[in-house]
């Protein structure tokens, strides 16, 4: 069948392949093309069909409309332009190129030199005049009608948000109960064996690695491996098909739907800062097809070359108003579209950049603060990327959270025994105030974490002194080598039942400073059941039983031991508050926090600066500055990094007796009991108090939340 462009063609403000109902209006942006040219396939990408050029530019969008093309329809662009190199411009008509907007990609990226704009084996000036359509990922036309059935978005306050990490393959894989055909896939990752795990663990978002369209790494495949993570993002309005069970994309939609009818939000893990393509030796797949000097970042003293702060080769260069367009855009679909509740934007510095430099105040965060559709959804930035001036924890503006690597690194070291960290826990338990207690910013600022998906598991954490990455072919030389780790004797996984009982106690220390703290506590999959990675601590290439979660430790002990650890958060609200705790004292006398010696006189800075300090004390409470809608007792809670210690229970804000709500070290951590006082407290633990009688969940506790205390958050009787 033969397609014509309709004499009638008007200019949509939408900008990809947007179906009518009768047809199909396209439209692609480009600033520097002479010719776009729409190509249509057969249903299975084989066959290129007919060649069309659009017949409409207007402000440097191409357009078209073609009355009965239908969704399912394959399609790509062929652009023509100077193919200038040293100036910044690949056109090559030879290459298809994948439209921006895709709401679907279709195909596999099949490697082959024709896949790049220059010759291989000559340098990237020459010209390459092979038809890459063989070999590339082509666009799908998409019908947008789904029936959410009601559903809405969560919107979750910050204070009740409790993060879980978790990748779709990863966490589907290898569980027992995952049906086979949807292992691997956005309908595995909301089936009911998944669904059930995490509403137990009490987690009330998932925060997913990229699930947009990425392809496989040319150079991951010569060595029998594979984009694992998915930060290769390439099209950034399409899920990843290989994560999808059927050719329908409406099964990511069945995922988000079935997660919000348990209260649980989507979080996608999102990569606007870079594409799959690389360096200018890379291959022309899209955007560098289409307008090379528009999409990218170019050197500003050589633009044959890319501009790299994100260590991949290119940064999108989202400066430029049609760029910003284009993330702005997804970011709305797949809010709108797709119902997501946050996006976790990676090396989210690189977004921030102006004239190359980091800028708080920038066009990018600026967009975002001000649109009505995105200034409502969660929104958490990877605070750094690899440029100079990168590292930018803190340095976001209102509404963003940020991942907090001081968090994890001070929290790793404290219960490692590292001295003078008395001091930095204390800083970490109420929020990072120095980072984040600036221009009207909350204590739910910061993003705690004790582990990621790039770095050890919490168990490797315990069980390694080094990094374990040969699996990865490049000689152990990638990943961070200082990771704070320590295997307590034994250099991974061991039979030694008292090295394995000392593992077990120092993450039960961590997870339970992490559930103690101020801020937004995130769990990483598979955590709660004792998952490892054999050490590797940079598994981002390993699609295999290295980086899937192995679920052998569903019956493991410490899985009930988060489960209440969650609980007794969610049943405390003195620890989740929006405010910070910085001292203050109300007009009635009541103080907001304290911080003891263990003889129960208060802190000076001897102790603060005393660098064999390993047990810290403190006491807090409701904010002087919060409003009085929410019950808080007080909670006191000590932790002791070192021996077997004596510390005295203070007398504050009226309280007088206190009961034992949490001991680490007990054989029942959350066995209820009325303490000496002083009291011992048991080497390398955590123990928490609440006045005597305290111990039932908030008046104003849902259904669920008081299910899920009256089973994990206390000792049942």
């Amino acid at each position: 069948m033969s397609y014509s462009f309709s004499e009638l063609d008007f200019l949509k403000p939408e900008l990809g392949a947007e179906y009518t109902g009768s047809g199909t209006h396209f439209a692609v942006y480009s600033a520097h093309a002479e010719q776009m040219d729409l190509c249509l396939f057969s249903e299975d990408g084989k066959k290129e069909l007919d060649r069309l050029p659009l017949p409409k530019r207007e402000g440097d969008i191409w357009s078209g409309y073609i009355a009965g093309i239908k969704p399912g329809t394959v399609y790509g662009y062929r652009a023509s332009g100077p193919y200038d190199p040293q100036n910044g411009h690949r056109f090559n008509p030879n290459k298809l190129l994948l439209d921006p907007y895709a709401k679907q990609v279709v195909g596999d990226l099949k490697w082959d030199d024709a896949l790049f704009g220059y010759t291989i084996g000559e340098d990237d000036l020459s010209f390459d005049d092979r038809d890459s359509a063989p070999f590339t990922v082509k666009s799908v036309v998409q019908d947008p009608d789904f029936d959410w059935d009601g559903d809405q978005a969560i919107r979750r306050p910050w204070t009740e948000t409790i993060i879980y990490e978790a990748h779709v393959r990863g966490m589907t894989m290898t569980h027992p109960k995952v049906p086979d055909r949807l292992r691997g896939t956005f309908l595995g990752m909301c089936s009911d064996p998944i669904i059930d795990h995490l509403t137990k663990l009490g987690v009330s978002a998932v925060e997913l690695l990229p699930i947009q369209f990425f392809p496989n790494d040319r150079y991951l495949e010569e060595k029998g491996l594979t984009n694992y993570w998915g930060y290769q993002t390439l099209g950034f309005f399409a899920p990843q098909s290989r994560y999808m069970s059927t050719d329908k994309i409406t099964e990511i939609k069945t995922m988000v739907r079935k997660f919000h009818a348990v209260g649980i939000e989507v979080i996608m893990d999102v990569v606007y800062n870079h594409t799959a393509e690389g360096s200018e030796k890379g291959p022309t797949l899209s955007f560098r097809g289409l307008d090379n000097a528009s999409y990218y970042i170019l050197s500003p003293d050589d633009p044959r070359h890319t501009f790299d702060t994100t260590g991949t080769g290119n940064t999108l260069n989202v400066a430029n108003p049609m760029v910003m367009r284009m993330v702005l855009d997804s970011l709305r679909y797949w809010v709108g579209v797709m119902h997501i509740d946050g996006f976790r934007f990676d090396l989210a510095s690189t977004l921030g950049r102006q004239e190359l430099e980091f800028d708080r105040q920038g066009i990018f965060f600026s967009a975002i603060r001000q649109d009505p559709i995105l200034a409502g959804v969660k929104l958490i930035a990877e605070p750094w990327d690899v440029g100079e001036g990168g590292y930018q924890v803190g340095g976001f503006p209102h509404p963003f959270r940020e991942w907090n690597d001081k968090f994890r690194d001070d929290v790793r070291r404290f219960w490692k025994g590292d001295g003078g960290m008395a001091s930095e826990l204390a800083e970490r338990v109420v929020g990072s105030a120095m980072q984040f207690n600036h221009s009207d910013r909350g204590v739910t600022s910061s993003v705690n974490l004790l582990s990621a998906h790039d770095g050890f598991t919490l168990l490797d954490t315990v069980s390694y002194n080094d990094k374990h990455n040969e699996a990865n072919g490049e000689d152990n030389a990638d990943g961070h080598s200082d990771n704070h780790s320590d295997n307590m004797g034994v250099e991974g996984a061991t039979d030694e039942a008292g090295i394995n009982d000392a593992r077990l106690r120092r993450r039960r220390n961590m997870m339970a400073t992490l559930m103690l703290s101020q801020g937004l506590p995130m769990i990483l999959a598979g955590d709660e059941i004792g998952n490892s990675q054999g050490g590797n601590n940079n598994a981002y290439c390993q699609d295999n039983e290295i980086g899937w979660i192995d679920w052998g430790g569903l019956d493991d002990p410490f899985l009930t031991f988060c489960q209440r650890m969650v609980a007794f958060r969610k049943a405390h609200p003195e620890l989740r508050q929006e405010r910070f705790l910085t001292g203050k004292t109300a007009e009635d006398g009541r103080i907001e926090i304290a911080w003891y010696k263990p003889d129960g006189n208060f802190m000076d800075d001897g102790a603060w600066n005393d660098p064999e300090l390993r047990v810290l004390t403190v006491y807090i409470s409701r904010s002087v500055d919060a409003p009085d809608t929410e019950k808080m007792d007080g909670l006191f809670m000590i932790f002791n990094a070192g021996g077997d210690c004596e510390v005295k229970l203070p007398s504050v804000n009226g309280i007088k007796k206190w009961q034992r709500v949490v001991d680490t070290g007990a054989d029942d951590p959350f066995e209820i009991l009325e303490p000496k006082n002083p009291l011992i407290v048991y080497r390398e633990s955590i123990a928490a108090f609440a006045p005597k009688g305290a111990t039932e969940p908030p008046k104003n506790a849902t259904q669920a939340e008081r299910w899920h205390w009256f089973n994990f958050g206390r000792r049942k009787k």
